[in-house]
């Protein structure tokens, strides 16, 4: 049996994209899973930044990486909290991956157990 996720695209227009990301965990949990790939979104963008994080999480963390040869943290959500996160104020959180970079976003859960999940929604502008 796998953990049962969802992806929903719920905007792609334009430079923005917004999807919902959702994990009732087996136990089994996620290990760098491509949640947003740039090249199959609306105008082909070639790089992300995230604009807002919000979330809830129950039992597990969450961790967002920027996909590249070596995967880059881009920001963690922690256990058992739920929260919105903007970073518009400062333009955004930008990808700082290196070689290898592909603008996608990736997520890994950490410390799951049978029953936890995750909510997600994640806005970014496209570039």
């Amino acid at each position: 049996m796998a953990d049962t996720v969802t992806s929903t695209t719920l905007v792609d227009a334009g430079r923005s994209v917004v999807v919902q990301l959702t994990n009732e965990s087996d136990g089994t949990g996620e290990s760098a899973i491509t949640k947003l790939d740039a090249s199959a979104l609306a105008g082909t963008p070639t790089d992300l930044v995230i604009e807002e994080i919000i979330y809830a999480t129950q039992g597990m963390a969450v961790k967002l990486l920027w996909d590249a040869d070596t995967d880059v943290l881009a920001w963690t959500l922690p256990t058992d909290d739920s929260g919105h996160v903007d970073f518009r104020c400062v333009g955004g959180l930008h990808n700082n991956s290196g070689a290898g970079k592909t603008g996608d976003i990736k997520l890994t859960t950490v410390g799951h157990t049978s029953g936890d999940s995750y909510n997600i929604v994640l806005k970014c502008k496209k570039r």
